[in-house]
Protein backbone atom coordinates (compact mmCIF):
# COMPACT_ATOMS: atom_id res chain seq x y z
CA UNK A 1 0.00 0.00 0.00
CA UNK A 2 1.72 2.99 -0.81
CA UNK A 3 0.65 5.59 1.60
CA UNK A 4 2.83 8.30 -0.05
CA UNK A 5 -0.16 8.67 -2.72
CA UNK A 6 -2.69 8.29 -0.77
CA UNK A 7 -5.36 11.77 -0.10
CA UNK A 8 -6.35 12.48 3.25
CA UNK A 9 -9.56 10.55 2.93
CA UNK A 10 -7.81 7.66 2.03
CA UNK A 11 -5.33 7.81 4.97
CA UNK A 12 -8.14 8.72 7.37
CA UNK A 13 -9.79 5.37 6.42
CA UNK A 14 -6.77 3.51 6.73
CA UNK A 15 -6.12 4.36 9.71
CA UNK A 16 -9.37 3.85 11.33
CA UNK A 17 -9.57 0.86 9.66
CA UNK A 18 -6.25 -0.40 10.75
CA UNK A 19 -7.10 1.11 14.75
CA UNK A 20 -10.30 -1.73 13.84
CA UNK A 21 -8.48 -4.68 12.94
CA UNK A 22 -5.94 -4.03 16.24
CA UNK A 23 -8.71 -3.72 18.06
CA UNK A 24 -10.75 -7.21 17.08
CA UNK A 25 -7.53 -8.67 16.95
CA UNK A 26 -6.16 -7.54 20.98
CA UNK A 27 -9.78 -8.20 22.09
CA UNK A 28 -10.80 -11.69 20.88
CA UNK A 29 -7.09 -12.82 21.56
CA UNK A 30 -8.25 -12.17 25.34
CA UNK A 31 -11.69 -13.49 24.86
CA UNK A 32 -9.72 -17.00 23.29
CA UNK A 33 -7.19 -17.41 26.71
CA UNK A 34 -10.46 -16.64 28.87
CA UNK A 35 -12.19 -19.74 27.00
CA UNK A 36 -8.67 -21.68 27.36
CA UNK A 37 -9.01 -21.22 31.11
CA UNK A 38 -12.91 -21.08 31.28
CA UNK A 39 -13.13 -21.94 35.32
CA UNK A 40 -15.14 -19.45 36.92
CA UNK A 41 -18.15 -19.48 34.21
CA UNK A 42 -20.05 -16.88 36.27
CA UNK A 43 -17.50 -14.44 36.69
CA UNK A 44 -15.84 -15.33 33.21
CA UNK A 45 -19.32 -14.58 31.48
CA UNK A 46 -19.44 -11.39 32.61
CA UNK A 47 -16.00 -10.42 31.59
CA UNK A 48 -16.44 -11.74 27.93
CA UNK A 49 -19.44 -9.55 27.49
CA UNK A 50 -17.34 -6.28 28.97
CA UNK A 51 -14.36 -7.32 26.65
CA UNK A 52 -16.66 -6.98 22.95
CA UNK A 53 -17.61 -3.73 23.89
CA UNK A 54 -14.50 -2.38 22.58
CA UNK A 55 -15.45 -4.43 19.34
CA UNK A 56 -18.86 -3.11 19.01
CA UNK A 57 -17.79 0.40 19.15
CA UNK A 58 -15.06 0.18 17.00
CA UNK A 59 -17.06 -1.68 14.43
CA UNK A 60 -20.38 0.00 14.65
CA UNK A 61 -18.37 3.57 14.40
CA UNK A 62 -15.98 2.05 11.63
CA UNK A 63 -19.32 1.13 9.63
CA UNK A 64 -20.77 4.93 10.05
CA UNK A 65 -17.50 5.98 9.47
CA UNK A 66 -17.66 4.90 5.84
CA UNK A 67 -21.19 5.77 4.98
CA UNK A 68 -20.31 8.51 2.35
CA UNK A 69 -23.86 10.05 2.30
CA UNK A 70 -23.29 10.34 5.96
CA UNK A 71 -27.50 9.98 6.43
CA UNK A 72 -29.03 10.33 10.20
CA UNK A 73 -30.57 7.61 10.09
CA UNK A 74 -28.15 5.09 9.13
CA UNK A 75 -25.46 6.30 12.37
CA UNK A 76 -29.08 6.46 14.57
CA UNK A 77 -29.25 2.72 13.57
CA UNK A 78 -25.64 1.97 14.71
CA UNK A 79 -25.64 3.99 17.76
CA UNK A 80 -28.97 2.14 18.74
CA UNK A 81 -27.01 -0.88 18.87
CA UNK A 82 -23.93 0.71 20.27
CA UNK A 83 -26.06 2.25 23.04
CA UNK A 84 -28.03 -1.36 23.78
CA UNK A 85 -25.10 -3.21 24.30
CA UNK A 86 -23.18 -0.88 26.39
CA UNK A 87 -26.18 -0.77 28.71
CA UNK A 88 -25.82 -4.40 28.85
CA UNK A 89 -22.39 -4.10 29.44
CA UNK A 90 -22.93 -1.20 32.95
CA UNK A 91 -25.29 -4.33 33.97
CA UNK A 92 -22.96 -7.05 32.97
CA UNK A 93 -20.52 -4.84 35.04
CA UNK A 94 -22.39 -4.59 37.96
CA UNK A 95 -23.23 -8.21 38.20
CA UNK A 96 -19.21 -8.93 38.05
CA UNK A 97 -19.13 -6.35 41.14
CA UNK A 98 -21.46 -7.95 42.74
CA UNK A 99 -19.72 -11.66 42.29
CA UNK A 100 -16.34 -9.69 43.64
CA UNK A 101 -17.81 -8.32 46.52
CA UNK A 102 -20.09 -11.82 47.26
CA UNK A 103 -23.19 -10.21 46.86
CA UNK A 104 -26.33 -11.92 45.89
CA UNK A 105 -28.07 -9.93 42.93
CA UNK A 106 -31.05 -12.29 43.31
CA UNK A 107 -31.64 -11.38 47.37
CA UNK A 108 -30.23 -7.55 46.80
CA UNK A 109 -29.35 -7.71 50.39
CA UNK A 110 -26.22 -6.21 52.63
CA UNK A 111 -24.57 -8.83 53.92
CA UNK A 112 -24.57 -8.56 57.80
CA UNK A 113 -20.89 -8.16 58.08
CA UNK A 114 -21.48 -4.96 55.26
CA UNK A 115 -23.88 -3.27 56.90
CA UNK A 116 -23.10 0.31 59.11
CA UNK A 117 -19.77 0.38 56.68
CA UNK A 118 -18.99 3.88 56.14
CA UNK A 119 -19.70 5.49 52.58
CA UNK A 120 -17.63 8.51 51.97
CA UNK A 121 -19.91 10.79 49.72
CA UNK A 122 -18.65 12.38 46.84
CA UNK A 123 -19.17 15.66 45.01
CA UNK A 124 -21.29 17.23 44.50
CA UNK A 125 -23.44 15.08 46.78
CA UNK A 126 -21.47 15.80 49.44
CA UNK A 127 -22.34 19.26 49.58
CA UNK A 128 -26.52 18.46 49.99
CA UNK A 129 -25.74 15.55 52.34
CA UNK A 130 -23.65 14.78 54.59
CA UNK A 131 -19.94 14.20 53.78
CA UNK A 132 -20.17 10.56 55.00
CA UNK A 133 -23.02 7.98 55.70
CA UNK A 134 -23.25 4.27 57.07
CA UNK A 135 -24.29 1.70 54.36
CA UNK A 136 -27.53 -0.06 54.75
CA UNK A 137 -30.40 -1.53 52.95
CA UNK A 138 -32.16 1.16 51.77
CA UNK A 139 -28.92 3.19 50.25
CA UNK A 140 -28.12 0.00 48.98
CA UNK A 141 -31.16 -0.71 47.02
CA UNK A 142 -30.83 3.01 46.07
CA UNK A 143 -26.97 2.75 44.82
CA UNK A 144 -28.33 -0.40 42.25
CA UNK A 145 -31.47 1.33 41.24
CA UNK A 146 -28.99 4.56 40.14
CA UNK A 147 -27.11 2.33 38.14
CA UNK A 148 -29.86 0.08 36.48
CA UNK A 149 -31.92 3.98 35.30
CA UNK A 150 -29.27 3.91 33.13
CA UNK A 151 -29.51 0.44 31.62
CA UNK A 152 -33.07 1.34 30.95
CA UNK A 153 -32.69 5.00 30.03
CA UNK A 154 -30.35 4.41 27.20
CA UNK A 155 -31.69 1.70 25.10
CA UNK A 156 -35.03 3.18 25.47
CA UNK A 157 -34.12 7.01 24.62
CA UNK A 158 -31.62 5.44 21.56
CA UNK A 159 -34.39 3.22 19.86
CA UNK A 160 -37.28 6.50 20.77
CA UNK A 161 -34.89 8.54 18.49
CA UNK A 162 -34.24 6.48 15.85
CA UNK A 163 -37.99 6.22 15.58
CA UNK A 164 -38.24 9.67 15.42
CA UNK A 165 -36.19 9.90 12.81
CA UNK A 166 -37.44 7.47 10.49
CA UNK A 167 -40.78 8.94 11.32
CA UNK A 168 -39.76 12.66 9.85
CA UNK A 169 -40.92 13.91 13.74
CA UNK A 170 -37.17 15.13 15.32
CA UNK A 171 -36.53 18.75 15.61
CA UNK A 172 -33.37 19.77 16.78
CA UNK A 173 -34.97 20.99 20.21
CA UNK A 174 -35.93 17.28 21.10
CA UNK A 175 -32.48 16.27 20.39
CA UNK A 176 -30.61 18.34 22.75
CA UNK A 177 -34.08 17.24 25.30
CA UNK A 178 -32.75 13.30 24.49
CA UNK A 179 -29.27 14.95 25.03
CA UNK A 180 -29.95 16.35 28.34
CA UNK A 181 -31.95 13.11 29.91
CA UNK A 182 -29.41 11.14 28.75
CA UNK A 183 -26.41 13.59 30.62
CA UNK A 184 -27.98 13.09 34.07
CA UNK A 185 -29.26 9.36 33.88
CA UNK A 186 -25.15 8.71 32.79
CA UNK A 187 -24.18 11.32 35.51
CA UNK A 188 -26.08 9.13 38.23
CA UNK A 189 -25.12 5.90 37.07
CA UNK A 190 -21.21 7.33 37.04
CA UNK A 191 -22.03 8.59 40.39
CA UNK A 192 -23.09 5.43 41.89
CA UNK A 193 -20.46 2.94 40.57
CA UNK A 194 -18.01 5.57 42.00
CA UNK A 195 -19.51 5.58 45.47
CA UNK A 196 -20.00 1.64 45.13
CA UNK A 197 -16.56 1.32 43.97
CA UNK A 198 -15.33 2.72 47.48
CA UNK A 199 -17.97 1.03 49.68
CA UNK A 200 -16.81 -1.97 48.65
CA UNK A 201 -12.85 -1.14 48.16
CA UNK A 202 -12.34 -3.82 50.60
CA UNK A 203 -13.73 -6.94 48.60
CA UNK A 204 -13.19 -5.43 45.34
CA UNK A 205 -9.27 -4.86 45.84
CA UNK A 206 -8.07 -8.56 44.89
CA UNK A 207 -9.21 -8.24 41.52
CA UNK A 208 -7.65 -4.77 40.78
CA UNK A 209 -10.67 -2.90 40.62
CA UNK A 210 -9.39 0.57 39.46
CA UNK A 211 -8.31 -0.38 35.58
CA UNK A 212 -11.33 -1.93 35.24
CA UNK A 213 -13.66 1.02 36.09
CA UNK A 214 -11.62 3.21 34.08
CA UNK A 215 -11.67 0.81 31.17
CA UNK A 216 -15.85 0.73 31.43
CA UNK A 217 -15.73 4.18 32.20
CA UNK A 218 -14.21 5.60 29.88
CA UNK A 219 -15.65 4.04 27.05
CA UNK A 220 -19.04 4.19 27.56
CA UNK A 221 -19.05 7.67 29.58
CA UNK A 222 -16.44 9.39 28.20
CA UNK A 223 -17.52 8.22 24.55
CA UNK A 224 -21.04 9.36 25.14
CA UNK A 225 -19.69 12.98 26.41
CA UNK A 226 -17.33 13.82 23.62
CA UNK A 227 -19.58 12.68 21.09
CA UNK A 228 -21.52 16.15 23.12
CA UNK A 229 -18.78 18.34 23.03
CA UNK A 230 -18.06 18.04 19.08
CA UNK A 231 -21.65 18.29 18.43
CA UNK A 232 -21.72 22.02 20.03
CA UNK A 233 -18.33 22.42 18.92
CA UNK A 234 -20.42 21.54 15.47
CA UNK A 235 -23.04 24.18 15.79
CA UNK A 236 -20.88 26.80 17.22
CA UNK A 237 -19.15 26.56 13.64
CA UNK A 238 -15.58 25.90 15.38
CA UNK A 239 -15.58 22.39 13.60
CA UNK A 240 -16.63 22.23 9.59
CA UNK A 241 -16.77 19.77 6.88
CA UNK A 242 -13.99 21.58 5.23
CA UNK A 243 -11.58 21.57 7.99
CA UNK A 244 -11.61 17.38 7.05
CA UNK A 245 -12.46 15.39 3.85
CA UNK A 246 -16.24 14.46 5.45
CA UNK A 247 -17.72 16.46 2.96
CA UNK A 248 -21.06 15.72 4.82
CA UNK A 249 -23.86 17.71 7.46
CA UNK A 250 -23.25 15.49 9.94
CA UNK A 251 -19.56 16.08 10.28
CA UNK A 252 -19.70 15.87 14.16
CA UNK A 253 -20.99 12.44 13.80
CA UNK A 254 -18.05 11.53 11.49
CA UNK A 255 -15.60 13.31 13.42
CA UNK A 256 -16.71 11.06 16.87
CA UNK A 257 -16.76 8.01 14.33
CA UNK A 258 -13.18 8.55 13.92
CA UNK A 259 -12.33 8.82 17.06
CA UNK A 260 -13.92 6.35 18.28
CA UNK A 261 -12.38 3.90 15.81
CA UNK A 262 -8.65 4.45 17.60
CA UNK A 263 -10.05 5.20 21.13
CA UNK A 264 -10.85 1.45 21.00
CA UNK A 265 -7.72 0.12 20.50
CA UNK A 266 -6.22 1.76 23.38
CA UNK A 267 -8.72 0.17 25.20
CA UNK A 268 -8.57 -3.55 23.92
CA UNK A 269 -4.99 -2.88 24.73
CA UNK A 270 -5.73 -1.68 28.68
CA UNK A 271 -8.38 -4.62 28.47
CA UNK A 272 -5.33 -7.13 28.75
CA UNK A 273 -4.13 -5.68 31.56
CA UNK A 274 -7.66 -5.05 33.21
CA UNK A 275 -9.46 -8.22 32.16
CA UNK A 276 -6.26 -10.53 32.02
CA UNK A 277 -6.94 -14.56 32.46
CA UNK A 278 -4.17 -15.05 34.52
CA UNK A 279 -6.49 -15.31 37.72
CA UNK A 280 -8.29 -18.50 35.89
CA UNK A 281 -5.01 -19.63 34.43
CA UNK A 282 -3.58 -21.65 37.78
CA UNK A 283 -0.72 -19.04 37.51
CA UNK A 284 -1.80 -17.10 40.69
CA UNK A 285 -2.92 -19.63 42.91
CA UNK A 286 0.37 -22.31 42.23
CA UNK A 287 2.31 -18.55 42.86
CA UNK A 288 0.26 -18.44 46.43
CA UNK A 289 0.90 -21.79 47.22
CA UNK A 290 4.61 -21.42 46.79
CA UNK A 291 4.49 -18.24 48.86
CA UNK A 292 2.75 -19.62 51.69
CA UNK A 293 5.24 -22.50 51.19
CA UNK A 294 8.36 -20.56 51.61
CA UNK A 295 6.38 -18.51 54.96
Amino acid sequence: MDFANMDRRQLTLAGAGFSVMLTLHYSFQLVSQHLFYWKNPKEQRSILIILLLPPVYAVTSFFGFIDRRGSKQFFMLLDSVKDCYSALAIATFLSLIYSYSNLSMSRDSVPDEMKGREIRLLFPMNLLLPRTTRLNQEKFRRLKSWIWQFVIIRPVCSVLMMALQFIGVYPSWLGWGFTVVLNISILLAMYSLLVFYYAFAKELEPHEPLSKFICIKGIVFFGFWQGVLLHILVDLGVLQSHHFWLETENVGEAYHKVLVCVEMMFFAVLHQYAYHAAPYSGDVEAKLKLQKKHE
